[in-house]
């Protein structure tokens, strides 16, 4: 499967990458300032699979599975953001890349914010694409109405049920957080799904939920040194569009973006195009 998706993709290579004590699936490609790509939950690196050619005419871009999600390993600990933040920069420092921007959607979103607060010498641009982010002032009023963040939280009963029926699972959630239906792919939600199904790829990505009480509590100490680097929020008009450069703003100084039309939770997906050139126009800025 993953040979089948590398040669969609021309151009781009994919290595496992030793890092942190596990090892990182990574994808490369592209010439010039290096950009990180963090998935989301369920998804994989192939959630950028559209949005990496564009961005590729540009940057040196790299995508790589988050721990405990599709070719990189799972193992038992290590699901704060902050542990997952530093797997993602040593991917990059392994790579060559000293300085590089990093953009991560939902849960890469919640990875990107810490790596860019910890490793504040390396990180030049941060740009976060709907999701809610923890220590954010609304957190818990947002996330309270999430059902699925209570469920993945369960310790053990998500997989169980979960267990066998990941393309059902993933096909109804993923279509629930879609607008335009017309750009929802059968053929990648079977990719996630079969990734999901591999040993341990459904415990690993509900630890990163399980985390998120101490993530919050992390991420208000990053709000006693916002960020000076530019940012950019990025969000669907149906989701959380028009809130990202707000919440963003109680992170960070220098912070631009808004909403993408006709669009819901999966932009990079729906709105590949928007989204690339977004990224381009925001990375080239200075």
């Amino acid at each position: 499967m993953e040979a089948m998706m590398i040669a969609a993709l021309n151009g781009f290579t994919q290595q496992l990458v030793p890092v942190n004590g596990i090892k990182i699936n990574a994808v490369t490609g592209g010439f010039g300032p290096a950009v990180l790509l963090l998935h989301g939950w369920p998804e994989t690196w192939w959630e950028w699979h559209k949005v990496m050619p564009l961005l590729a005419e540009h940057f040196s871009v790299v995508a790589i599975d988050l721990r405990g999600a599709g070719f990189s390993d799972c193992p038992l600990d290590g699901y704060d953001k902050a542990t997952m933040a530093r797997d993602a920069h040593e991917v990059m420092t392994a790579l060559g890349h000293e300085h590089y921007a990093v953009c991560g959607h939902d849960i890469g979103g919640m990875v990107a914010l810490p790596q860019a607060a910890i490793y504040r010498e390396a990180v030049t641009h941060l740009a976060v694409l709907d999701v809610p982010l923890p220590g954010w002032t609304k957190w818990e009023a947002t996330t309270a109405r999430l059902w699925h963040f209570s469920f993945h939280m369960n310790r053990d009963l998500p997989e169980r049920l979960i267990h066998g029926r990941e393309y059902d699972y993933i096909s109804t959630f993923m279509a629930e957080r879609f607008y335009d239906h017309s750009t929802f792919n059968p053929a990648d939600v079977e990719i996630y799904a079969r990734a999901m199904a591999l040993p341990g790829r459904t415990r690993g990505g509900m630890e990163w939920y399980r985390t998120l009480d101490a993530d919050r509590a992390v991420a208000l100490e990053y709000k006693k040194q916002p960020l000076e680097i530019p940012v950019l929020g990025l969000g669907g008009d149906r989701r959380f569009g028009a809130q990202m450069v707000p919440m963003l703003k109680e992170f960070a100084t220098n912070v631009t973006g808004g909403s993408i039309a006709r669009c819901s939770h999966y932009v990079a997906d729906e709105r590949p195009a928007e989204v690339a050139a977004a990224l381009i126009e925001f990375l080239k800025a200075d």
